[in-house]
């Protein structure tokens, strides 16, 4: 079943890296286009820290956190004990959207970003991006409002 959840995580790094290589190859650094009107727009940046730019330049620390959550997240996957499809789905997001900004840093020294919500005043990100954040929610459902319940029911 882990395989499953392997899939998944691959999924959001093919996903991530195909849109980044796109917009890497047709964007400009800065250049926006309005893709849904009033609600998208690629708006190519390259982020070299973390959300909101924070800690800026500082590659080695992001390096190190990378290789400890995706190790973690592996430990969680493939430990009998926390078995539940939501939970393991929200590791599966979470590892690929880890692997995914990764790469970025690895290969490019900076995270691709270029989604931004027109309608809204927020950062722009990618799809490692969403996927992190989803993966989390569903990870702290998990945690709030079932894990009790499954450990009573072991």
């Amino acid at each position: 079943m882990q395989f499953l959840y392997l899939i998944i995580s691959l999924l959001v790094v093919v996903a991530d890296q195909g849109l980044k290589a796109y917009i890497i190859n047709n964007y400009v650094a800065g250049e926006t286009h309005e893709i849904i009107p009033g609600l998208l727009s690629f708006n190519y940046l390259q982020n070299n820290g973390a959300a909101w730019n924070i800690l800026t330049g500082q590659m080695w620390l992001f390096y190190f956190i990378s290789i400890i959550a995706i190790g973690v997240c592996l430990y969680f996957l493939f430990n009998k004990k926390y078995k539940n499809a939501l939970f393991d789905t929200g590791l599966a997001l979470v590892l690929g959207g880890i692997i995914g900004n990764f790469i970025d840093r690895i290969h490019l020294k900076y995270v691709v970003d270029m989604l931004q919500l027109d309608f809204v005043h927020f950062n722009i990100f990618n799809i490692a991006d969403s996927a992190i954040t989803v993966g989390v929610i569903l990870v702290f459902i998990y945690l709030i409002f079932i894990a009790d319940k499954d450990d009573q029911n072991a």
